[in-house]
């Protein structure tokens, strides 16, 4: 008889996977997001830019006008990671961490603080130029690849309790990240368009319900979702998102996950492609910025100035905010064997806000190249400095055994203080 544990040695659950995935797809992102920054800044600097806006055809839409290799990956790949997000967030919600209101206590505040200090930060910097306003959500967002991946370098200075909370406050941040992209940056609609999503996602609804477990009526379905929304005006990324809550899921509770589930086939089929090339194919078309002619003025302008601050600033404020609320209150408990102060450093690691930052600048400002550019500037130093500071915080921090052992020293200090003073 095969026991729970040699089961479970057997298979890694869907949440090892999942971290390793992500920690992994993160360091592959950080060397394409360094590459596309050393090409934009070298003699190559022309060709990644004619690489980039490239007209490959055809018209998808006549408000995008002809595809690019920039448009194919922001409107099209970008559809995919955000269907795996969906997949994700399914998942947690119905059989994972975030399964009970219990579960879904410690991560929800950090997360709901975290995206409004930001950008509440941001909108006070940016207040002087009202043509800014639109980039207010820049800096709310937190890029889970990225910061997997820089404390998968740490090893051993990060527990997984650690880990977990990152993961939580990160799925928490991607629910809010869609829903502001649905909400604020949706254009003129088409009425026509919107009722075709509408009926696609009826059909599949319709599926569901049959209990259809077969994936290609819903692969064909996602990707008619996919355009009908390119041509409403709705984003056509949230498609992806909204199609995924309408893949039948079987839970397996304290198991691996069901083999017979549709959804777990998708989300394990697509995770490597999106860690391993369609997060890094965006972190390369979107990350390469030019800092020719940079000077500490420009670093310092409104829109890069406020990004960077809400990054590096509002998140580790926010985050960490609404750990110590919601643990000091009773809403939560303090994730075991982890330390004030490393909490603290995870709190700023959600600072990195790179791919989904990336991402919402080009919706805040379109058609204003120069603003996505200052908005990449002020990207890439918030989330530089929160990786840094936060992993060098993380590598020196005391662990809770440590910590431990230094109260019970410096009780026992007091104690022969005292009893000294008494003698």
């Amino acid at each position: 008889m095969t026991t729970a544990a040699s089961h479970s040695n057997a298979a890694p659950s869907a949440l090892q996977r999942f971290l390793a995935s992500e920690a992994a797809g993160g360091i592959l992102l950080m060397a394409a997001a360094a590459c596309a920054l050393i090409m934009a800044n070298s003699p190559l600097g022309s060709a990644y830019q004619h690489f980039i806006h490239v007209e490959t055809g055809p018209v998808l839409s006549e408000k995008l006008g002809p595809m690019t290799t920039h448009l194919w990956v922001n409107d099209g790949l970008m559809a995919i990671f955000f269907l795996l997000v969906g997949l994700e967030i399914k998942r947690e919600l119905v059989d994972g961490r975030l399964s009970t209101w219990e579960q879904r206590r410690l991560p929800a505040l950090p997360a709901l603080l975290g995206m409004a200090l930001p950008a509440g930060i941001y909108l006070l910097i940016t207040s002087g130029q009202p043509s800014l306003a639109d980039g207010w959500a820049i800096p709310a967002a937190t890029d889970i690849a990225f910061a997997m991946g820089a404390l998968a370098l740490l090893g051993r200075h990060a527990p997984l309790s650690l880990k977990l909370l990152l993961v939580s406050v990160a799925i928490i941040d991607d629910m809010g990240a869609v829903a502001i992209i649905a909400i604020f940056y949706t254009s003129s609609i088409d009425i026509v368009a919107l009722a075709a999503a509408a009926g696609l996602l009826a059909a599949m609804f319709t599926l569901n319900k049959l209990r259809v477990t077969k994936l290609w009526p819903y692969l064909v379905g996602l990707t008619l979702l996919w355009y009908a929304a390119l041509l409403s005006g709705v984003h056509a990324t949230i498609a992806g998102v909204v199609g995924a809550f309408l893949i039948p899921y079987i839970p397996s509770p304290g198991a691996p996950d069901a083999p017979a589930s549709p959804l777990h086939r998708l989300e394990h089929a697509l995770a490597p492609w999106v860690g391993f090339l369609i997060v890094p194919v965006f972190g390369f078309v979107n990350a390469g910025v030019s800092f020719e002619g940079l000077s500490p003025s420009a670093i310092l302008a409104p829109l890069p100035l406020g990004i960077a601050a809400g990054l590096f600033l509002g998140k580790q404020l926010g985050v960490f905010a609404g750990v110590v609320v919601a643990v000091k209150t009773g809403l939560a408990t303090k994730p075991r064997g982890t330390t004030w102060l490393q909490i603290y450093a995870v709190a700023m690691l959600c600072g990195i806000g790179f791919t989904m930052s990336l991402f919402i600048s080009g919706l805040a400002f379109p058609g204003r190249p120069e603003f996505v550019e200052e908005a990449k500037i002020g990207i890439l130093l918030g989330s530089i400095l929160s990786a840094i500071v936060s992993c060098l915080i993380l590598r020196f921090a005391p662990k809770a055994s440590d910590e431990h052992e230094q109260e019970i020293a410096q009780a026992e200090e007091i104690r022969r203080d005292g009893d000294v003073k008494q003698i």
